[in-house]
């Protein structure tokens, strides 16, 4: 079996992660899988970076100008498609496409031409939308009929608002493929099943994370962090806004007694300047080990997102036995349990408030890692993908 991979990233981030773990279980097996990217940069040597940096920034350049965002990068896609030609791949596994990587119209009437088999991993709302990755936030509905007037324009285009345009574009090119549709949650698998795609085969495959990386270590990070004696109350994003809940921290900090502690990973200079002294900010960290160490620490982890698929974040704080709390967004209730952590409804800052003391005033907080284990760790995630494969080729 002949599989090309592309996603925006190969080795960084949590697509990029998968995308080169899936590669390694393809070819140990005896296929054949290569990785198509175009950000950052990878070590992986079935990986190719197919664009430059400064034809990704031209693309998004015209992107904001034009607003036809994900119908740009021609040449790249061309070369794209130059190299799918040589290879002939049994079957096209695409991840996140919409970050520049491809004009969509160009690549989706190759796919059709050449009777390629297609498994579209959505770990967002993109393709189904005029321009949004998410739109919970807002409270929009427009895209179970039709975009228009979209409301986070200024997100995507400076000009001009062509998400009606692009939503019955998307819905005319993704029309007649042989896909199948993959979300790593149910919640998203909900809105697919809504929109213009209903009509192909999906699979919820929940995305895992490394076991054998992310688990609980004793670590004299608190002592570092200057939390020994308080209770740590821990939030991850590399990303931060209110989207991720930042303000909800900020409310949190003024609420919480002098016995707790924010911690926050991620936080550039920006933001830092804006947060009170009472949070403790943390840039990035160095490696993994050293994300292991800070959520081994904390007492419990904070997860207020207020649009989401299926946070990374929350697995790896779980899978280092620190219990979460977490807005029923997206698809964290689907990872979180009365087990494993609190749900509270999004925007309840007094329910989360709550539901963070009780867990720090909990002696011993009981996750049952059995049950866990079968719900974050990767290697069930890519048996399932491996398995999806052999019946999309079969």
């Amino acid at each position: 079996m002949k599989v090309i991979q592309l996603n925006a990233t190969c080795s960084m981030g949590s697509t990029g992660k998968i995308c080169e773990d899936l590669s390694r279980r393809l070819m140990l097996r005896g296929d054949s899988c290569s990785v198509f990217y175009v950000s950052q940069s990878s070590d992986y040597d079935r990986s190719w970076k197919y664009m430059s940096s400064f034809e990704i920034k031209e693309a998004a350049l015209k992107s904001r100008l034009i607003g036809n965002w994900g119908f740009n990068s021609t040449i790249a896609t061309h070369r794209l498609i130059c190299e799918l030609d040589k290879i002939s791949p049994d079957l096209i596994h695409l991840h996140n496409i919409h970050g520049h990587n491809c004009r969509l119209d160009l690549f989706m009437n190759y796919v059709k031409a050449n009777s390629i088999k297609i498994v579209w991993t959505f770990h967002d709302c993109w393709a189904f939308t005029g321009y949004c990755t998410h739109f919970d936030m807002i409270d929009c509905d427009k895209w179970k009929i039709m975009c228009n007037k979209c409301p986070q324009k200024k997100e995507f285009s400076w000009l001009f608002d062509r998400s009606r345009y692009l939503f019955l574009k998307k819905k005319e090119i993704l029309d007649g493929l042989q896909m199948t549709i993959v979300t790593p949650s149910r919640w998203l698998a909900d809105k697919v099943a809504c929109s213009f795609l209903s009509n192909y085969k999906l699979r919820v495959i929940p995305n895992g994370i490394d076991l054998s990386i992310f688990k609980y270590k004793e670590a004299n990070v608190r002592e570092q962090l200057g939390v020994k004696e308080k209770y740590m109350v821990l939030g991850v994003s590399y990303n931060w806004s209110n989207k991720k809940g930042l303000d909800v921290f900020i409310k949190l900090s003024k609420l919480l007694g002098s016995d707790y502690r924010i911690v926050l990973v991620g936080v550039d200079e920006r933001i830092a300047r804006i947060l009170p002294n009472n949070i403790v900010s943390i840039n990035r960290t160095k490696n993994q080990e050293e994300l292991v160490n800070i959520y081994s620490a904390a007492n419990v982890f904070v997860n207020p997102t207020r649009e989401d698929n299926y946070p990374t974040v929350n697995m790896e704080a779980l899978a280092c036995g620190t219990p979460v709390v977490t807005f029923n967004t997206g698809g964290c209730s689907e990872i979180v349990d009365e087990t494993s952590g609190i749900i509270v409804n999004k925007n309840d800052i007094e329910s989360l408030f709550n539901a963070v003391v009780s867990i720090c005033k909990e002696p011993e907080w009981s996750i049952d890692y059995h049950c866990l284990k079968k719900k974050i760790d990767k290697n069930v995630s890519l048996s399932k993908y491996l398995g999806l494969y052999d019946e999309v080729i079969k």
